[in-house]
């Protein structure tokens, strides 16, 4: 039992931290909200689809950086998908990766 005590210490931390280092933000504590009995895997579900989605997205935007001339306006396109996603579980580090991305694409700044 006291092992199990330790165990949900260590989680609780760590899932503190992520807050505490701005990796995820509230949005995520509201998607933790919507898990219950029915749904008990509703968080992991979430985060493994945002994974698989993003995963596509990064090889997407991959080949859009291989391109020449750069398209910003398709590149912009696959930020902003990239960014309601990563709004939408809570992750705040992405999310602000992506506004900064796109705010270079938006400048046609290939240095960015």
């Amino acid at each position: 039992m006291e092992r199990n005590n330790n165990l949900h210490r260590q989680v609780a931390s760590l899932r503190q931290s992520l807050f505490d280092q701005g990796y995820v933000e509230e949005q995520f504590i509201e998607l933790e909200e919507l898990q219950d009995d029915a749904t008990p895997n509703f968080v992991e579900e979430v985060v493994t689809l945002f994974y698989n989605y993003s995963a596509r997205l990064i090889h997407n935007i991959d080949q859009s950086l291989e391109e020449h001339p750069l398209d910003f306006a398709k590149l912009d396109n696959f930020m902003h998908q990239f960014k309601g996603s990563s709004s939408s579980i809570g992750a705040k580090k992405v999310k602000i990766e992506c506004t900064q991305f796109m705010e270079y694409c938006r400048a046609r700044n290939v240095e960015g």
